[in-house]
């Protein structure tokens, strides 16, 4: 993570930009107002939106719990899927 003030950002827009969207980098712009700006990547954005979705559910959130509970206790178990031709 990497904070930058707003000038030096303006002065660089595509390198950071490649930095966020190419190397996952996440930039905070920081303001003269303490209004900073959080730059991630629209993959990275969308992946924690999905993620919030999921867990924003009681259900789905208690359910991946357990899951990942089996999952730790070694009670996971591997299945072949089958091919069609």
């Amino acid at each position: 993570m990497e904070a930058i003030n707003y000038s030096t950002l303006r002065n660089n827009l595509k390198g950071y930009m490649d930095k966020v969207t190419d190397d996952f980098e996440t930039i905070i712009v920081t303001r003269k107002n303490e209004k900073n700006v959080v730059m991630i990547s629209a993959e990275e954005y969308n992946n924690l939106m999905e993620n919030m979705h999921l867990l924003g559910n009681e259900a789905n959130r208690k359910h991946l719990m357990e899951s990942k509970k089996q999952l730790e206790k070694g009670l996971a178990a591997s299945r072949t899927l089958l091919e069609t031709d």
